[in-house]
């Protein structure tokens, strides 16, 4: 099954790339290493505001970092010329969850990006990753993502 009967198949319709919030781009390659900035969650087309550990569930978190994953990979099909399938590997995530100090379970919110890369890309959808908890995200958002992809 192709990138793109997976996405239908997972009802995934892929949004139209976010601008730029800053003074960066959205996404840099360099040789067939693509490089996408951080994308925020969002929910209902705002910003997913909240810290996990205080007002944002482990599960909510979870189901914010797979929206994220939609929007980078939305990201990622532009950086591709509008062609997924030139993705040749899913490298690295490294995921911002914004949480209380006490709060321990940044790596099960990640989860819901990592799991999504799989169930899409398959065994190129496997990367490594970091998920680091952090006392706040532009915007108040709840979790942002990077990614870095090989392509062909």
């Amino acid at each position: 099954m192709s990138v793109y009967e997976k996405l239908k198949a997972l009802n995934i319709e892929l949004p139209v790339v976010a601008t730029p919030a800053a003074a960066y781009v959205m996404f840099a390659q360099t040789g067939n290493t693509i490089f996408l900035s951080g994308h925020i969650a969002k929910k209902d087309g705002k910003v997913w505001e909240g810290q996990l550990g205080k007002n944002v569930t482990t599960a909510e978190g979870k189901e914010a970092a797979r929206l994220v994953a939609v929007d980078l990979i939305a990201t990622l099909q532009a950086a591709c010329g509008g062609d997924l399938t030139r993705v040749k590997r899913i490298v690295k995530l490294m995921s911002l969850v914004n949480s209380t100090p006490d709060y321990t379970e940044q790596h099960l919110v990640t989860n819901g990006a990592s799991e999504l890369m799989v169930e899409v890309f398959g065994d190129a959808g496997k990367h490594a990753r970091s998920a680091f908890g952090v006392a706040q995200i532009p915007l108040g958002a709840c979790v942002e993502i990077e990614m870095i992809v090989e392509v062909a």
